[in-house]
């Protein structure tokens, strides 16, 4: 099965081929920090030329991954708006992967309390452990993080931007965090595809867990 990979939840576009072999193509890039995401400019580009490497075109993908977040609202929706238009115009299959999820991937043999930077103060987390979710998704603050993790038990490892912002947080609550230097910390579009070719899914609909910006101030000057 050839499964096309992306994941435009974080600041970070990450794009991934699997081939009908297993084997794994990746690309994942990232402007500098505080600089608006570049998925509008590199989603699209990124992925044909995956697909150019491997001697692929779109008609040949089988099934297209995308991740729902919980992410940034802009980037979500533009990530969702490519995959169904890739999806309607090559045929391809539809599937949705929790960004959550895919980021606790790679984690083996312990849990792994997947953490993102929600802005406004926030977080996003949830925990897994061998592909089972142990905490579903859900926002929080960033006092909260170590208890939350906890549900993984007293081994779990916390990875991801979120974990490396709130890390004096979270180790304070006894939980340790992946070193700022490790890949564990970076979504890998390759898990996603792995999660989708192994049925790991649910519906390709974003999950934002909260309102955007603009419809809590469109809600504060209606009250």
């Amino acid at each position: 099965m050839i499964v096309l990979g992306i994941d435009t939840a974080t600041p970070a576009t990450a794009v991934a081929l699997r081939r009908a072999d297993g084997t794994l193509d990746e690309a994942y890039a990232e402007g500098p920090a505080g600089a608006r995401p570049l998925h509008t400019q590199l989603l699209l580009a990124t992925a044909a030329a995956l697909l150019e490497r491997a001697g692929l075109d779109w008609l040949q993908i089988d099934r297209l991954a995308a991740g729902v977040g919980p992410g940034g609202y802009t980037g979500l929706r533009i990530g969702l708006a490519t995959a169904h238009g890739i999806a309607q115009a090559s045929g391809a299959e539809l599937v949705g992967v929790s960004t959550l999820r895919a980021l606790a991937e790679p984690v083996a043999g312990r849990a792994a309390a997947a953490v993102l930077e929600a802005r406004r103060g926030e977080a996003f987390v949830a925990v897994y452990r061998d592909g089972a979710e142990l905490l579903a998704p859900r926002t929080c603050r960033p006092a909260e993080l170590a208890g939350l993790a906890l549900a993984g038990g007293p081994r779990t490892l916390a990875i991801g931007d979120g974990a490396q912002r709130y890390r004096e947080a979270i180790e304070a609550g006894g939980v340790a965090v992946a070193a700022a230097e490790s890949g564990l910390n970076h979504l890998s579009a390759g898990a996603i595809c792995r999660l989708a070719a192994a049925r790991g899914v649910c519906p390709a609909t974003p999950d934002y867990l909260r309102l955007a910006d603009a419809e809590i101030a469109l809600g504060a000057r209606t009250r």
